[in-house]
């Protein structure tokens, strides 16, 4: 008995701390995961306009064999679409795709930075970025995506599973 008043002594503790009620916050949860996902909708689909312009892309990089080219060039931004409107419309299946992507992203990006490649990210469409500086600034901002607001909507979502509000 006595454990159990001090589990909930200990409970009622933490739903006081800052720290907790700020993972918790449904309105700062909806704005991240709908900020991350609109980034994915806007990458996805700005490259489905334009596939053969990504493909060239993707090809200076000289991971993908030719002959996949075209078959990646519109299967990435469509899995970054699909991914983007998952995360938007809150299903968990959405931010494991989008944590795969933005994994491969970043090490894309550090195969680039790594072998000196003076490429266009190719994160947004074509030619919108400088380059290596582009490659470089694309690199740190998806480290601060996959480092901080990935791991806080996984956060969110098991501090919300954890207190009984469900999925």
């Amino acid at each position: 008995m006595a454990e159990q008043d001090s589990l909930k002594i200990k409970h009622s503790q933490d739903e006081g701390n800052l720290f907790h009620r700020i993972f918790i916050n449904p309105w700062l949860y909806r704005i991240v995961r709908i900020a991350l996902s609109a980034v994915f909708l806007y990458g996805g689909v700005i490259k489905l306009f334009a596939p053969k312009a990504f493909a060239a892309t993707i090809s200076t990089y000289n991971i993908v064999p030719e002959m996949l080219l075209p078959v990646v060039a519109v299967g990435l931004p469509l899995i970054e679409t699909i991914a983007g409107l998952a995360l938007l419309f809150d299903l968990a299946w959405g931010l494991h795709i989008i944590t795969g992507l933005m994994a491969m992203f970043v090490f894309v990006l550090g195969y680039g930075i790594f072998t000196d490649l003076n490429v266009d990210c190719g994160c947004f469409g074509a030619e919108e970025l400088d380059k290596q500086a582009g490659l470089r600034a694309a690199f740190y901002r998806d480290l601060i995506l996959i480092g901080f607001i990935v791991p806080y909507l996984y956060a969110h979502r098991w501090f919300r599973k954890k207190s009984g509000q469900g999925e």
